[in-house]
């Protein structure tokens, strides 16, 4: 798992002190993990870039509430957690559904970015594709645990963004991955569907967009189904499947945003 280090705590120190390029240094050592965070929980929408500067802005002003420097990755990710939120909130209000894509097909839904950039095949492909039909507050733990499983969280840090205990923090993984491996089992079915005559007449109408209703529709019939359920027997450990698959690169219009000389005192 991943812990911070020394020297990201001293380069946190120097940031709380005022120092410039040590605040610019803190940007560029976490932009990645900010943007994997919010990226995922907000499943690549348009706002993930404002949200990500959102996130790093408020923690460059908030560095002189920080008391323990040691502390400051899970201080960060419980910052981005609750922009997401936010955005959320604000998004329910909106005419358009936050999972729009506002900026059309070219930037792409974080799955897909996630599949390009990570070179992801197999069963890691279906698992990026899958956290597409999670529901919203189920893909904002998805987010935190994937790193987690990837080595560049530790539950602690998982916990504190949630806002939870550990052990209230195990619970709702828990429950995230096995919604997760319903979302696989759905995937891999609908990968297959034209040798499912049943599935294929079930799907006749489907418009293509994952979302809720199909997905109970869909993971219904593949427990009642012996050929989809087949299918899917072969399913791994996604623990596993994750380990060791690095972070999204982040975009050239986050790593020219304005962060230097913001939140200075």
């Amino acid at each position: 798992m991943r812990e911070q280090s020394t020297d990201e705590t001293a380069l946190v120190a120097a940031a709380r002190r005022g120092d410039p390029a040590a605040r610019d240094r803190l940007v560029s050592a976490y932009l990645p993990l900010v943007y994997n965070v919010v990226g995922r929980a907000l499943n690549g929408h348009a706002d993930v870039d404002d949200v990500v500067q959102d996130t790093l802005l408020r923690a460059l002003s908030g560095l002189d509430g920080l008391r323990d420097p040691a502390r400051f990755r899970a201080w960060l990710v419980a910052i981005a957690m609750n922009q997401v939120r936010r955005r959320w909130s604000v998004a329910q209000r909106r005419p358009l559904p936050l999972d729009t894509a506002a900026d059309g097909p070219a930037q792409g839904d974080f799955a897909e970015l996630a599949i390009l950039r990570l070179g992801l095949s197999g069963q890691r492909r279906e698992v990026a594709e899958a956290t597409r039909w999670l529901d919203p507050a189920d893909r904002q733990v998805l987010s935190l645990w994937w790193l987690e499983a990837a080595g560049e969280l530790t539950r602690g840090d998982v916990a504190t963004a949630l806002g939870l205990s550990r052990a209230h923090t195990g619970v709702r993984v828990q429950r995230v991955k096995g919604q997760l491996d319903v979302c696989r089992q759905v995937v891999r079915a609908l990968g297959a569907r034209d040798e499912c005559a049943a599935l294929g007449a079930l799907t006749e109408e489907w418009d293509g967009a994952p979302g809720p209703l199909w997905r109970k529709r869909i993971a219904r019939h593949v427990r009642g189904c012996g050929r989809c359920g087949r299918s899917a027997a072969d399913l791994l450990p996604v623990d596993g499947l994750l380990a060791g698959t690095g972070l999204v690169a982040v975009p050239l219009s986050l790593h020219s945003a304005p962060f230097a000389g913001h939140g200075t005192a």
